[in-house]
């Protein structure tokens, strides 16, 4: 894909997920994600020509400016939309394909100073929600959703929903994704459904309690008149 494609492209991404954008005009000048899209493109050009230091620099004035961090090393696709962009890291071995829409706060990191591929590998059509980190390096497949504040540690299949911490996948195999479901906000929580069963539990012993406490009053009453 040439460059002008692959601009009309972002800029299409961000009237697909964004229903605040109005115009091209808006998009180009307004947004600090389609910016730190832009100018990584430049600087992973610059990488790959072996210009390393003006990459590495113009990665760090797009940070200033966006508040976005994306190494020039990592490799990005089309139709990546970075919503809001505040906080969203990026590390140098990442992989992002076609389609991708990361939150505010999302981190594509590593896990520790291992070399050589050390930071996850995101497939096409991927929702990564606010605040979600996702560390190491391993592959979250086609048409997942990651949950606001979720940290992923583990492999993840396409078409599956992860949340929690760590990050647990709620399964959806079998539903076929043809579009990008920005849903974030309602996702399964495992542990709410967790803390629910034990309430219900809870309630169903201090019933049984309250009828083994019903059934041994009379007999308490009846000894105790005997003693006297």
């Amino acid at each position: 894909m040439r460059w002008y494609q692959r601009l009309k492209r972002d800029i299409e991404a961000v009237f697909e997920r964004d229903p605040a954008a109005r115009s091209i005009w808006e998009v180009i000048f307004c947004y600090p994600g389609f910016h730190a899209l832009q100018m990584h493109r430049i600087a992973h050009f610059l990488w790959k020509k072996g210009l390393k230091f003006p990459a590495r620099l113009l990665s760090h004035i797009t940070r200033f400016l966006t508040g976005v961090e994306i190494h020039p090393g990592a490799v990005i696709g089309a139709g990546v939309f970075i919503d809001h962009g505040m906080g969203v890291v990026i590390g140098e071995t990442a992989e992002v394909g076609d389609n991708v829409t990361l939150y505010q706060g999302a981190v594509l990191g590593g896990r520790g100073t291992e070399k050589g591929k050390r930071h996850p590998t995101i497939k096409d059509n991927v929702v990564i929600a606010a605040g979600a980190k996702i560390l190491g390096s391993f592959t979250v497949g086609e048409n997942s959703k990651i949950g606001a504040g979720a940290v992923v540690l583990n492999d993840v299949p396409p078409n599956c929903t992860v949340v929690g911490v760590p990050g647990r996948i709620v399964r959806e195999q079998g539903r076929r994704v043809d579009v990008i479901d920005l849903d974030h906000a309602n996702l399964p929580d495992p542990i709410e459904k967790t803390f629910r069963a034990m309430e219900r539990r809870i309630e169903q012993l201090e019933a049984r309690v309250r009828e083994l406490e019903a059934a041994m009053r009379p007999a308490v009453v009846t000894e105790a008149i005997s003693e006297r």
